[in-house]
């Protein structure tokens, strides 16, 4: 092979060296090309001059002296950055960067997208520089949504001609769409969506119209939420998820445990099976209490039980009137057991005094009289 042997040289087909290294996760892009430059990187036993190179399946790529490993299977992680961390490997000025922060265990990682200094909330991070860079395009469509704390009095209506974009010191940004939710104080929150997301532009089109960003917080980019994410914590997308929304991993996903990774507590040990709920089968309700279900034969047409109809009865009924039962001549057979017999009919003699019935708790009765009467007998 040559050093010119590029994607229109006519040869096998294959992917530029720099994007081979970035996939392998050893560098970015930008990276791997100066390692080309300073000649680190030989394929087939040639020391590369350029990066404009193809490598095929079937070569063999060296960094350093040493084979180039295969590259790891692609992973993403939900990572909520706290402020004050730089979104980058080196910082010119020797602040703390948030890779510095991260568990070793998660290997080389690099960002999609960035979060200025002074920002926090959710950033994607990824073992694979092509995923990051697919993720990273406008083009994907992906809506950005942020919280956003202004100071000063808001006017909801100046935030209309952000739709159709605005230019501002010769950079055109793309349709920014605000959202209104209340003013407290001196400050005000609003919800911001955006497609691009160009370096600092929410705090660059608040400034142009007036207003000073004290705080932003972004709570999605694209399908994956914040949600209740600790700040600081990191967590990976289960491989289920990277094949619904990206088409990544056509093997088969056994499960893949969710780990969440802070920067004090140790790793997270895996998960065991998810319980998959069985569908509930049709169970018939049971019978409500009170008048029973009409029976079959007895419904209407529409289905309900015709209760205001005459029900047909086993056994004649009797004729005419109803007969009154026969009683003997001698009541007393017929009064049930301590019942006592009731007073004859007729006058009631002349000086008789009726007693009261001793009460069924035993008490003595009452005897005539009360505080009413205590003044007369006095």
């Amino acid at each position: 092979m040559s050093d010119d042997t590029g994607p229109d040289a006519g040869g096998p087909k294959g992917d530029r060296i720099a994007k081979v290294l970035a996939r392998a996760g050893l560098c970015s892009r930008r990276d791997a090309e100066r390692w080309i430059e300073e000649g680190r990187v030989a394929v087939d036993g040639k020391v590369l001059l350029t990066p404009a190179f193809v490598v095929t399946p079937g070569s063999i790529v060296m960094v350093d002296g040493k084979p180039l490993k295969e590259p790891a299977p692609s992973k993403l992680w939900r990572y909520h950055k706290p402020a004050g961390l730089v979104t980058s490997h080196r910082d010119e000025k020797g602040r703390e960067t948030l890779f510095d922060t991260l568990p070793p265990e998660l290997g080389r990682v690099i960002s999609v997208g960035r979060l200025d200094l002074n920002s926090e909330g959710l950033l994607l991070l990824t073992n694979d520089g092509e995923l990051a860079r697919k993720l990273e395009l406008p083009s994907t469509g992906w809506v950005r949504r942020y919280k956003v704390r202004v100071h000063g009095t808001v006017e909801p209506e100046r935030f209309l001609a952000l739709t159709d974009g605005v230019v501002i010191d010769g950079v055109r940004y793309g349709k920014i769409e605000v959202e209104f939710e209340r003013q407290k104080g001196s400050n005000a929150w609003v919800t911001v969506a955006l497609t691009e997301g160009k370096n600092r532009e929410i705090r660059k089109v608040f400034e142009h119209l007036g207003y000073v960003v004290t705080r932003l917080l972004r709570l999605s980019y694209g399908p994956f939420q914040l949600g209740l994410l600790p700040r600081g914590a990191i967590e990976e997308v289960p491989r289920r998820v990277l094949r619904d929304q990206l088409g990544l991993g056509a093997a088969k996903d056994k499960g893949a445990a969710r780990r969440t990774l802070t920067l004090k507590d140790e790793p997270a040990a895996p998960k065991g099976k998810v319980r998959i709920p069985k569908p509930h089968r049709a169970v018939e309700p049971a019978p409500k209490r009170g008048r029973p279900p009409a029976p079959a034969d007895e419904r209407s047409a529409e289905g309900r039980p015709a209760y205001g109809k005459p029900v047909a009865r086993t056994g004649a009924k009797p004729a005419g009137p109803r007969a009154a039962p026969e009683r003997s001549a001698d009541r007393s057979a017929d009064r049930p057991p301590g019942r006592p017999a009731p007073r004859p009919a007729g006058p009631k003699p002349a000086g008789a005094r009726t007693e009261r019935a001793p009460s069924r708790s035993g008490d003595a009765p009452k005897k005539p009289g009360g505080p009413r009467n205590a003044d007369r007998r006095r």
